[in-house]
């Protein structure tokens, strides 16, 4: 039986729509994550059918599906999804990286492999400071008028005195204020230091997501750390960022006020990606919980990683003996 004359013309009207629509339109179509319908940034897993997702979108489910205590599964097919299961699509990943791009500064295209070196080194619109911005320069412009403008630049040409007058007085606001140096706590009495993990999440009675570490010594006390998740929401899951807080725990009776330092870092066995700071607390009978502090993460996307996963850190206590108060008497 022949074809109609009306099926032969439906047909070539979709042959000409998908010809008429261009090549990365349709790649884009076909390589995107399967969340948030993207082309990825880095990393590409698939679960075991096949369907991608890259690795923001890949921990972000790992990280809720902990969080809620349930399985993680692939968006597109349900199939349970975890680190073990799934693996990296080193084709599409190649695939994504010669695709072109525009610069959003200067309009010029190129293969997406290359976007981080042409905006930071090469993009003649690329925003940037003056040379000696640090001395009081507050020229601001693109790339390729820079060099211009430092000939111009009266900063370099001012001597000390006059560029000291410019400048906050860096050192009498650190005289003024309480901030110490890492030297200062370097020569504390006595320096503590724990690699730790996170175990949870856990519900709390108030049905709050906790993690918590088992109880370490340190100076000769038993001690615990805590996190909560977005300041303790009840179901952090709902928000689109993602934040840890934790607090320093002291576990048994103490008749002298503690006043202790501390503060996380990466450690041997993690691989946080922090800025450190460092906190202090009084602990006491009456007070064994530090306040809440925010860990200070690289940004969501690092806390994503960490809760999709193990976190393991390194916890740096810093006491100085002669510090002790005596509250019994």
């Amino acid at each position: 039986m022949l074809p109609s004359i009306e099926s032969i013309g439906k047909s070539k009207k979709l042959k000409l729509s998908v010809e008429a629509e261009p090549l990365e339109e349709r790649l884009h179509q076909i390589l995107c994550c399967a969340v948030c319908l993207d082309l990825p940034k880095s990393a590409v897993y698939q679960c075991r059918n096949g369907h991608l997702m890259c690795l923001e979108c890949f921990n972000h489910l790992l990280a809720d599906a902990h969080l809620k205590m349930a399985p993680s599964a692939c968006p597109s097919c349900r199939i349970p999804i975890n680190k073990d299961s799934c693996v990296r699509n080193l084709v599409v990943e190649k695939a994504v990286s010669e695709l072109p791009i525009t610069c959003n500064d200067c309009s010029l295209e190129f293969p997406r492999s290359s976007q981080e070196v042409h905006e930071k080194q090469l993009c003649q619109e690329r925003f940037s400071f003056c040379t000696y911005y640090r001395i009081g320069c507050f020229w601001s412009g693109p790339y390729k008028k820079k060099a211009d403008h430092e000939k111009r630049c009266a900063q370099p040409k001012k001597n000390g005195q006059e560029i000291k007058q410019l400048l906050p007085d860096i050192f009498s606001s650190a005289k003024s204020s309480n901030r110490k140096h890492l030297c200062d706590y370097l020569s504390f009495e006595k320096i503590a230091y724990n690699d730790l993990q996170f175990l949870g999440p856990y519900r709390t009675d108030e049905f709050y997501v906790r993690f918590e570490t088992f109880r370490f010594c340190a100076f000769g006390m038993e001690w615990e750390v805590r996190a909560h998740v977005n300041n303790n929401e009840a179901d952090p899951t709902l928000s689109c960022e993602r934040t840890l807080s934790y607090a320093l725990l002291l576990k048994e009776s103490v008749h002298r006020t503690i006043h202790m330092h501390y503060t996380i870092v990466k450690g041997p066995l993690g691989e946080m990606k922090l800025y450190p700071h460092i906190e202090e607390f009084k602990f006491t009978d009456d007070t064994p919980e530090s306040h809440y502090s925010l860990l200070p993460l690289e940004d969501s996307a690092e806390c994503y990683r960490l809760l999709s996963g193990t976190i393991r850190f390194r916890l740096i206590m810093f006491w100085d003996d002669s510090a002790f108060v005596n509250t019994s008497s």
